[in-house]
């Protein structure tokens, strides 16, 4: 590959040639963010740059948010200097705008962002402003940009290692019976509060008559260990819970007859290859992302959904009807698969590479310049 995109998922991805053609990665992300792990578990070079939103922000954070983004715009500008970039990846919110305003000024690299939720918030609209090509999940999402001139739906990429897993590895690595179905509880990585609450106070009902795979999300891991504790052996052989699951993720969905999770934009990508029919809980204190995305699913029919405020009183009723309703689970299942995209990810490389190249031919400079 004669251009090497140093991916950036969240912020640009910029690419550096060298002699050996080999690509060169670098992913920016903010500073203290969660993804700083994941990336480098991934072997891939992480740098930050401080950034802070302003949409939706009280009037006495602004002045500070304000100021960490033109932090982050100086702190793009070196990064930019440093790498010469042939293409950037745009795929975060508001930590990407300082990348795309710094190499909208100093930077001859074409760009290309991408949309995980249907509905994009302010800073993806702002970043699209600076982006040669937009790509979105869904068909839906063109509405919110009619008047870029290059929008390509490809779908959400997904490591292609999650469908990897045969249904007998699956089964050994969690040591589940195969006659009782199987909840997946998502918490996400860092937690989903009112989720665990309400699966901690469900267990002892949901487990007479199901088992369930819970990831807990690393913040509330303490809390749900302390109710593992006063589950009974029965109950201990019917739960397995997770504060993280890495690649085992793909296991976790391919057992799975019904998830109960949030509706964040991986959802729009991980249920559907799966065919994993949901029960959606959208975020209630943020902006709409979450309850868009619901909306898409359950219009569906591949998912129902139940308010954050109404946890308590239907989680049970919810999961034990469907468990109980084989029909309707396979219709969700039947509906939810036909969502699905799996060739995602190639086709944003596909158009990576593309711009790439697109961006040596009219001169972008793309040598690090090592006096800098």
């Amino acid at each position: 590959m004669s251009a090497n995109p140093e991916a950036v998922p969240g912020e640009p991805a910029r690419t550096s040639q060298t002699s050996t053609d080999e690509l060169q990665v670098l992913w920016v992300g903010g500073s203290g963010g969660m993804e700083a792990d994941l990336v480098k578990r991934e072997g891939l070079r992480f740098e930050s740059i401080p950034a802070a939103g302003v949409h939706g922000v009280g009037v006495r954070a602004l002045p500070g948010n304000l100021w960490q983004l033109g932090r982050g715009f100086f702190s793009s500008r070196r990064i930019l200097r440093k790498f010469r970039p042939d293409v950037l990846f745009y795929t975060g919110g508001y930590v990407a705008v300082p990348m795309a305003l710094a190499a909208r000024i100093s930077s001859r690299s074409k760009s290309l962002l991408y949309v995980p939720d249907i509905e994009p918030g302010m800073a993806l609209k702002t970043i699209a402003r600076f982006s040669d090509c937009i790509t979105l999940t869904v068909e839906e999402s063109k509405a919110f940009f009619p008047n870029h001139p290059s929008r390509v739906v490809t779908g959400y990429p997904l490591r292609p290692e999650l469908a990897e897993w045969t249904p007998l590895d699956a089964r050994s690595f969690f040591a589940l019976q195969e006659q009782l179905p199987i909840l997946l509880v998502l918490g996400g990585s860092r937690g989903a509060r009112s989720i665990n609450q309400a699966v901690a106070a469900a267990l002892p009902e949901l487990l007479q008559e199901m088992q369930v795979i819970h990831v807990t999300g690393k913040l509330d891991w303490q809390m749900m260990e302390q109710t593992r504790a006063g589950l009974s052996t029965e109950q201990l052989n019917r739960y397995r819970p997770y504060p993280y699951l890495y690649d085992e993720i793909g296991a976790a969905m391919s057992l799975a007859d019904l998830a109960l999770t949030r509706a964040g934009a991986s959802t729009l990508g991980e249920l559907p290859i799966f065919g994993l029919p949901a029960i959606l809980v959208p975020y209630p204190f943020a902006w709409r992302y979450q309850r868009v995305n619901a909306s898409y699913l359950v219009r569906h029919g591949a998912a129902v959904q139940i308010e954050d405020s109404q946890l308590a009183e239907q989680i049970i009723p919810k999961i034990r009807g469907l468990m109980a309703d084989n029909e309707q689970r396979e219709k969700m299942s039947q509906a939810m698969h036909s969502l699905a995209r799996p060739a995602a990810a190639a086709r944003i490389a596909s158009l990576l590479r593309d711009l790439s190249t697109s961006s040596k031919q009219s001169g972008s400079r793309n040598v690090p310049n090592p006096t800098d």
